[in-house]
């Protein structure tokens, strides 16, 4: 099987497919998500603690600078305040999970929870069935 034919083949199965949709949507999901933090949670949150964006909270490790030719050399920062939007995130996201998964899970226990049923009689259990059924109708 040539290389190409071999590639064809994986990538058309319908689990890869699958996969290629889930990471796409998942990539959107967490878009609406940092967007929902960041525009919708910290801003209300920062005004409860005094008036803080959390998107501008840095630590100054070295100060912008310019050289005698104007080259200007950028400020070196810690941004901790980005990375509590992040951690916020990941949290809202795992949480989001979390949820799907216990859902899907539960339906799950439901479908594998309803009764089986009954099976049918065998021979003998038949057999008896008909023995009592002639010896009701003898008396």
């Amino acid at each position: 099987m040539s290389f190409i034919k071999e590639f064809e083949d994986f990538a058309m199965r319908g689990n890869v497919m699958d996969m290629a949709v889930g990471i796409i949507v998942g990539g959107a999901f967490g878009k609406i998500v940092s967007s929902f933090v960041s525009d919708i949670i910290m801003p209300p949150i920062g005004l409860l603690i005094g008036g803080v964006d959390f998107s501008k909270l840095a630590v100054t490790l070295k100060h912008a600078t310019t050289n005698a030719a104007g080259a200007v050399t950028p400020a070196v920062t810690v941004n901790y305040g980005s990375f509590i939007n992040t951690i916020i995130d990941f949290l809202i996201i795992a949480f989001a999970i979390f949820l799907m998964v216990k859902a899907v899970n539960s339906f799950h226990r439901k479908k594998a929870a309803a009764p089986a049923p009954p099976a049918p009689p065998t021979k003998e259990e038949q057999l008896l069935t008909e023995i009592r059924d002639l010896l009701k109708n003898k008396k």
